[in-house]
């Protein structure tokens, strides 16, 4: 299992439900990685896609407390051994944790891969990410080569956790 995520130079990911800043290749680079894959999100991190509608070309799982959530084009799971036997057979590398926070941490200590965004930026957020360069499992593994849109400058970074726990 892998994680993908957009971090600032706080390790902000947003603010009030939505990402504080958009950078198109970050999306393109997102779809890229998921396209086909199974994808984790929060019911909350749902709602901010948009039509608040599951990721198309995805096999969308939304993990949340709402034991009566139904949502059309998503399985939802609320707990994580629902969420592990939705995963059974799945090839790990094409599973991906998109968010939001709470889901972040729960499953972060399970992936293998973080997929870090890092825009070198500071906004104000209400919603972090866990500094990986702070954890002693996480180690980064590519820190990619910088970019630049619209002056904000960022890289598409590649953290690896030493020692992940198996589902």
């Amino acid at each position: 299992m892998n994680i993908i995520v957009a971090v600032d130079e706080k390790w902000g990911i947003g603010k009030n439900g939505t990402q504080t800043v958009v950078i198109p290749e970050d999306r393109r680079h997102f779809r890229k990685l998921t396209d086909g894959a199974a994808v984790i999100v929060g019911h909350r991190t749902l709602l901010d896609f948009p039509g608040g509608k599951p990721l198309p070309c995805r096999k969308n799982i939304v993990i949340t407390r709402n034991k009566d959530l139904k949502i059309d084009g998503a399985v939802v799971v609320n707990s994580l051994d629902e969420l592990f036997k939705q995963l059974d057979g799945t090839d790990p590398d094409k599973v991906f944790v998109i968010g939001g926070d709470s889901v972040f941490k729960m499953l972060l200590p399970y992936c293998k891969y973080a997929y870090v965004t890092k825009i070198m930026v500071s906004p104000e957020s209400d919603a972090f990410f866990p500094n990986l360069d702070r954890l002693e499992n996480w180690s980064l593994a590519d820190a990619g080569t910088p970019k630049e849109h619209e002056g904000i400058t960022y890289a598409f970074q590649v953290y690896i956790n030493k020692s992940p726990l198996g589902v």
